[in-house]
């Protein structure tokens, strides 16, 4: 056990020394790393951002059942029963004709109209707020109540719900390709630099082939660079994030106050930042690794 720590340890100090052996062409990797991962990252953020802040200001989608103009007390009776008791329904409120006759009056500039009227036309109507408010569970909810005795009419508005559901899973799948070409990238980033250490280093490869050293001895410090150089890429791109919210942020404060809504864009989670930092430390890796698989083993001495 202590031999093993000991390599590993040997294999870590050793990457960090050829880290910062070369600073310049290290900070360009990693900001290059930064850079590419900040962008899918951003973007998932931004998705998260607007998927809340759409729920705020739309609310959850309700749906207005209108009985038919004669339907009495005793049927609008049963159909509340029904509601009360249906699973998929968190709440309702009933809404008189006469209740809603003078919610017109007041809420509108045809108060005389409404005043020279011979008759209410106006239905008794329930409001109902569901329990589940994806697009397809009120859509089904909607048919089922259009069924039912009495129930006139039942309106749903859940265009904006399919619109951003449509709009969300199109941003979704723009990131996930995004992420994918990058990663490609970034590994192939990491799998060059590597090779040209391992070009550069040919000679003292092969002197401790002679001596003894084993591949795995020899793949340890490469793999180790890989991995550190990627974490640091992932800690770059985070900051990168960071300073891009704190800009914008500045800018959406002043129009926040322009149209008097609260709007503030927040970082990634603490789950989010350590999956990118896992997944960044994993693409350097996996780059070292396929490249010392590449090229190691054509390095025997003389």
């Amino acid at each position: 056990m202590s031999a093993w720590l000991s390599h590993h340890s040997y294999a870590l100090a050793l990457a960090l020394k050829r880290l910062v052996r070369t600073p310049f062409s290290s900070l360009l990797s990693i900001a290059v790393i930064g850079i590419a991962l900040s962008l899918p990252a951003g973007g998932y953020m931004l998705l998260g951002n607007l998927q809340t802040f759409s729920g705020h200001i739309s609310g959850a989608p309700q749906l207005s059942l209108f009985l038919a103009l004669d339907a009495g007390q005793d049927e609008a009776a049963q159909i509340g029963s029904r509601l009360k008791q249906h699973p998929q329904v968190a709440s309702f409120q009933f809404i008189p004709k006469d209740s809603a006759l003078q919610q017109l009056k007041q809420g509108s500039s045809l108060a005389d109209v409404v005043d020279s009227l011979a008759q209410n036309p106006l239905p008794d109507a329930f409001v109902i707020n569901a329990k589940n408010t994806t697009p397809e569970a009120l859509e089904s909810l909607r048919a089922e109540m259009q069924k039912w005795p009495k129930a006139e009419y039942v309106q749903l508005d859940s265009t904006w719900a399919r619109r951003l559901d449509a709009l969300l899973s199109l941003g979704q799948l723009a990131v996930l390709m995004l992420a994918a070409l990058l990663s490609f990238a970034l590994v192939t980033v990491t799998f060059n630099t590597i090779r040209l250490q391992i070009l550069t280093r040919r000679d003292e490869i092969e002197v401790s082939k002679l001596i003894g050293a084993t591949n795995g001895f020899i793949r340890r410090p490469f793999l180790y660079f890989g991995a550190i150089q990627g974490m640091a890429g992932g800690i770059a791109a985070w900051l990168i994030i960071a300073l891009g919210i704190y800009l914008i942020n500045g800018a959406l404060a002043d129009l926040a106050l322009l149209y008097a809504f609260d709007f503030r864009l927040h970082h990634l989670s603490s789950e989010d930042s350590m999956s990118l930092l896992l997944f960044s430390t994993w693409l350097g890796w996996l780059g070292a690794w396929l490249s010392v698989a590449s090229h190691l083993w054509q390095i025997e001495p003389r």
